[in-house]
């Protein structure tokens, strides 16, 4: 029998079986098979389990059985100390299966997909060493290029040209048109070795597979430019070409539509999918929108002229943030722009600061603005809410569980938390001078000595590193993340903020009796075009609550449902009374009378 050529530049394979098991192991073959993927072999010695799975196809079944007969799956002996184990074979010589996954099935005794079940020593999956193979007619892609090495490539390249490109600056000449992953993984490692982190470039190789490889003509893409949401079909391969400082090497040419898309008026759903802060990211979940989306006019056309300052199309030399405008205190009806001006210096100076107050002070809600403006968009922004049983392997990092969906066992991985996905961001080439937010809901609620760890050190002191506890890498806050975090005062069974976290943010109080939570019913009443009773009630009911800190904000009577027949009454008895029942919990007092509304409009003059 002729000898079969392993498939060149492949490792070998391995499928552990559950409950001790034992291990099948199998290389590809340069060899097609039937059904046009390689083939695979099985190796001497590899475990097979026993026992056929009722779902089982005819085929695989006649093919353990003429591999029984013939002597090339031969009985395990039972183990006397595990009588529960179950029954397998072992191969006895080499076996050739049309397939990958015709080996895994014969392996498992149930149909799998092959390129999923075999796995490297490192846990990479075979699919990463075959070209790609189905895929869905038709895809839909969302490519960033608002922000590339400082520059505006949507606005300046993309849409005046016609195409879309990604950065690829360390790659060498891609002989392949359709690189495997395992391939681009060999390249990255090599281009970017010192240069990112293990969470970097393994983003940076899915990224790469999905332009080069996964993205083909006739697929829609989209991308996010001045706010506004430009879609269009990809009409050629990828080609690699030299670009101006590496960004724009890998690239795609493109029909853009004529007409963008304000981000603000998105359907929910695509909002959320541009959300993922990636460069490249699978939108084919809401292609239909997107679809929807074609053919309407937005407000300006992508030919429109768009205003731009001298300076624009240069990378910014220093890291700073925007200056606070008319329009943005506008926005957040706040009639002291010296305020603003305030938040500005302090994340500038402190990196850190914390809102904190009595609740519905639009803490979250001031948070995200300050974090969207000063950033530049949403792009920019990370939420997390913490809670007690938050940790820093949910937090930064940690060896998650992560179960197999064919053997069904779990084996832990070091995955990247929210903090580490966003400073990694904030550090690539090319973002270190754009503002990156962190915003942090209920600061107060987790064990922070716990869920920070050693970052504690690096709040404080930017410009130095630490080594990780579980990468081991050498790691250090990048000057462009900034953390906003919000606390809640009311909520008594939260732990106090200990002094060394105090030290290393800036606090800000919210609250009905400072500025600019002070007057803001009244102020937005006043643009909704409303009557001032709800303002002045709000103001009687916090004079007579004793504790600030169970004052009552103002966003509680900022929704439409205030406004409708009942609203304000509805309002007052379901959200209100209740926490003050609570603040005054034992107390004996009769809450109705001393807050209802009936009480307080009797004091108003």
């Amino acid at each position: 029998m002729p000898q079969l050529d392993r498939l060149p530049g492949t490792p070998e394979f391995s499928i552990t079986l559950p409950k001790d098991g034992g291990a099948a192991r199998g290389h590809l073959l340069t060899e097609f098979g039937g059904n046009g993927t390689h083939k695979f072999v099985l190796q001497k010695g590899s475990s097979v389990a026993a026992e056929a799975w009722p779902g089982l196809g005819d085929h695989a079944r006649r093919n353990r059985a003429e591999l029984r007969a013939d002597e090339a799956l031969a009985d395990v002996p039972p183990d006397p100390g595990r009588p529960e184990a179950a029954r397998r074979w072992v191969a006895t010589r080499d076996i050739t299966c049309n397939s990958s996954s015709a080996a895994a099935a014969l392996v498992y005794g149930y149909d799998a997909s092959g390129p999923e079940s075999w796995r490297t020593v490192e846990g990479h999956p075979l699919a990463d060493y075959l070209s790609t193979g189905w895929r869905a007619p038709r895809k839909a892609w969302l490519v960033r290029g608002s922000n590339v090495s400082g520059h505006n490539l949507v606005r300046q390249l993309w849409l005046e040209e016609g195409v879309v490109s990604i950065a690829g600056a360390h790659l060498p000449p891609l002989e392949e048109s359709d690189p495997t992953k395992s391939a681009l993984r060999r390249f990255v490692e090599d281009g970017y070795e010192g240069a990112a982190s293990y969470n970097q470039k393994r983003g940076l190789v899915d990224e790469l597979h999905a332009f080069l490889t996964q993205m083909r003509v006739g697929d829609t893409v989209a991308t996010i430019g001045d706010g506004r949401l430009h879609v269009g079909r990809i009409t050629g391969d990828a080609v690699q070409t030299p670009s101006p400082g590496g960004r724009s090497n890998l690239r795609r040419t493109v029909t853009w539509e004529t007409g963008s898309h304000p981000y603000e008026e998105l359907p929910e759903e695509v909002q959320q999918k541009l959300s993922v802060q990636h460069d490249v990211v699978d939108l084919t979940g809401v292609l239909e929108a997107l679809d929807t989306l074609e053919g309407q006019t937005g407000a300006s056309a992508v030919g429109a002229p768009v205003q731009q300052s001298a300076s624009e199309g240069q990378a910014p030399r220093d890291l700073s943030l925007p200056d606070v405008t008319g329009p943005l205190a506008a926005d957040l009806l706040v009639h002291d722009r010296a305020w603003l001006e305030e938040m500005r210096e302090l994340l500038t100076d402190d990196k850190q600061l914390v809102f904190y107050g009595p609740p519905g002070t639009g803490k979250t809600y001031l948070a995200m603005k300050l974090a969207e403006y000063f950033g530049g968009g949403p792009e920019q922004v990370k939420i997390v809410q913490f809670h007690p049983s938050y940790s820093y392997e949910d937090f930064f990092e940690g060896f998650r569980p992560m179960e197999d969906p064919e053997t069904r066992e779990v084996a832990f991985r070091l995955t990247a938390g929210p903090l580490r996905e966003l400073a990694d961001l904030a550090s690539r080439e090319g973002n270190r001078h754009v503002p990156h937010f962190l915003i942090i809901d209920e600061i107060n609620r987790a064990n922070l000595a716990k869920v920070f760890g050693e970052l504690y050190f690096l709040l404080e002191y930017r410009t130095k590193s630490v080594r990780l506890t579980y990468s081991g890498d050498d790691f250090a806050l990048p000057p462009n993340l900034f953390v906003i975090g919000t606390m809640n005062t009311a909520d008594r069974s939260i732990a106090l903020v200990d002094a060394a976290m105090r030290r290393r943010f800036a606090f800000v109080e919210l609250s009905p009796r400072v500025e600019p939570t002070a007057g803001l019913l009244a102020r937005w009443l006043e643009r909704q075009g409303k009557e001032q009773e709800p303002a002045h009630l709000l103001d009687a009911l916090n004079a007579r609550i004793d504790d600030a800190d169970f004052a009552i904000g103002p966003s509680y009577l900022m929704k439409p449902g205030v406004y409708r027949d009942g609203g304000l009454e509805r309002t007052w008895r379901t959200k209100i009374l209740p926490l003050l029942e609570e603040y005054h919990y034992g107390e004996g007092l009769d809450v109705a009378a001393r807050y209802g509304l009936a009480s307080l409009r009797e004091q108003l003059p």
